[in-house]
């Protein structure tokens, strides 16, 4: 299954790298584009329960550094405000 790292800057001007276990991320995040903060946690959080899914109907179980993702994602979103931006600056 091909995964994807997708690195995104915060709106504080930090980057992260994150994982996705499947190349669906890219059907909801794109490289380049800018997503009000909300918006990124939900798309990011959807294409990344999807891609565990992919990996639970391909191996039997669902893929936990997906989940560990997701958490480490909204984790770090509540220290900013919902209308700011996040950057998709990467994937590969």
């Amino acid at each position: 299954m091909p995964e994807i790292i997708f690195t995104i800057k915060w709106p504080d001007g930090s980057t992260e790298d994150c994982y996705s276990p499947s190349t669906i991320i890219s059907d909801f995040i794109s490289e380049g584009e800018d997503y009000p903060l909300s918006e990124f946690v939900q798309k990011s959080s959807r294409a990344l329960e999807l891609a565990s899914e992919r990996v639970m109907k391909k191996y039997g179980f669902r893929c936990t550094s997906a989940e560990d993702q997701i958490s480490k994602i909204v984790l770090a979103s509540k220290v900013f405000k919902p209308d700011d931006t996040v950057s998709c600056i990467g994937m590969k």
